[in-house]
């Protein structure tokens, strides 16, 4: 199976899958989020990152930081590396090199280079049920119902009472303008409904951070927008996101930084009004024309 399609292997391995892609944070209420002082470690830090397959080098001494509360946009052509540093962050993909730090703890390795894993399950399970990733694919069951999607990990995965799980469920169904569709199948929703279920399906979980990896470029400019409106209203009440997109003007309208990735490097990297506005590098000029132009 496909190390990208993990949520079709329920039926074996339910709690894995949720565990890796999913987040949760007990202690956060719905709906608030944790007080940040100047002394709150960032949620995600990253460090010197580098990560190749094989002889191709993806990443090569990437940073990133997402404090509490940050919408972080990482831009840029296809194969710069955007969608490997997000998998990093979440340890989806092991790196040869460089610090991942999660809420100020960091990641124990083992071994060096391309032997490099992290060293301690139990930590790794801990990062990854803290963050929730919404996938370019929206990789809904086709055999649950879409409120039976959203509650499946709080109550397979963490226990929690299905009875609570369900009310929060539905909330969050209202909150994403699909509430009336709990009852439905997905395919019998659009692909902006479906994408608006699996961003729901992640809040269910409660994360300390949102994942998402290219979350509209699946849908037509209508459907796009849908999902866009979600994602700008998250942003809106200060939820920490980190973001892979090909959405100039999301990035540009709802980020707190911009990071744009040029052959597995940070070619250029500030607030948006700058980057748009004032592009110092001339590879960022001319990515941002055919944008533009597209």
């Amino acid at each position: 199976m496909a190390k990208t399609d993990p949520f079709l292997c329920v039926t074996l391995h339910r709690d894995v899958a949720f565990a890796a892609f999913m987040g949760t944070n007990r202690g956060k209420l719905e709906g608030t989020l944790p007080n940040v002082t100047d002394q709150t470690p960032p949620v995600i830090q990253i460090t010197g990152l580098h990560k190749s397959f094989g002889t191709l080098d993806v990443l090569r001494g990437v940073d990133l930081t997402a404090r509490a509360g940050d919408v972080v946009s990482l831009i840029g052509s296809s194969g710069s590396g955007k969608s490997t540093l997000l998998r990093c962050a979440n340890l989806l993909e092991d790196s040869q090199q460089g610090e991942i730090l999660f809420e100020g703890e960091p990641v124990t390795w083992r071994g060096t280079g391309r032997n490099r894993h992290p060293g301690d399950a139990a930590q790794v399970r801990r990062i990854r049920t803290n963050l929730s990733m919404v996938f370019q694919q929206f990789n809904l069951w086709s055999h649950l119902t879409i409120l039976q999607n959203v509650m499946e990990a709080p109550v397979t995965v963490l226990g929690e009472d299905r009875a609570v799980v369900e009310d929060r469920a539905r909330a969050l169904l209202d909150k994403v303008g699909i509430g009336d569709k709990a009852d439905a199948w997905p395919a019998q929703l659009s692909g902006g409904q479906q994408q608006r279920a699996a961003i729901a399906r992640a809040l269910c979980m409660e994360p300390r951070a949102l994942l998402f990896d290219e979350p509209t470029s699946a849908l037509d400019p209508e459907l796009e927008q849908e999902v866009v409106r979600v994602i700008r209203a998250l942003a809106e009440e200060g939820r920490t996101m980190v973001l892979v997109t090909h959405d100039m003007r999301m990035a540009r309208d709802l980020s707190d930084h911009v990071i744009f990735l040029h052959q597995g490097k940070i070619e250029e990297e500030g607030a948006p009004a700058d980057l748009f506005a004032n592009p110092k590098s001339e590879r960022l000029r001319q990515f941002l024309s055919h944008s533009q132009a597209a």
